[in-house]
């Protein structure tokens, strides 16, 4: 039997981007800023060809896949 959130066709990450929302959620007003501004993170990243660094792209502009939509 597979995990939920495959069966339902999230990634882990989007999965446990999910969970940690909906437990911040949760979290009384004082405590829910400080958790919110640790939870605040941008990922990027850059294909790299022949040794020399591609474009930084935002990880939100990727597709499910974990490529980018104009690759």
């Amino acid at each position: 039997m597979a995990f939920a959130w495959k069966a339902s066709g999230l990634s882990y990450n989007k999965y446990l981007s999910v969970v940690a929302q909906a437990l911040r959620n949760c979290l009384k007003d004082d405590v829910k800023m400080s958790a919110e501004r640790r939870g605040a993170l941008q990922l990027k990243f850059a294909k790299w060809n022949n040794g020399k660094q591609g474009e930084f792209r935002n990880v939100s502009d990727t597709t499910t896949t974990g490529k980018p939509s104009s690759m």
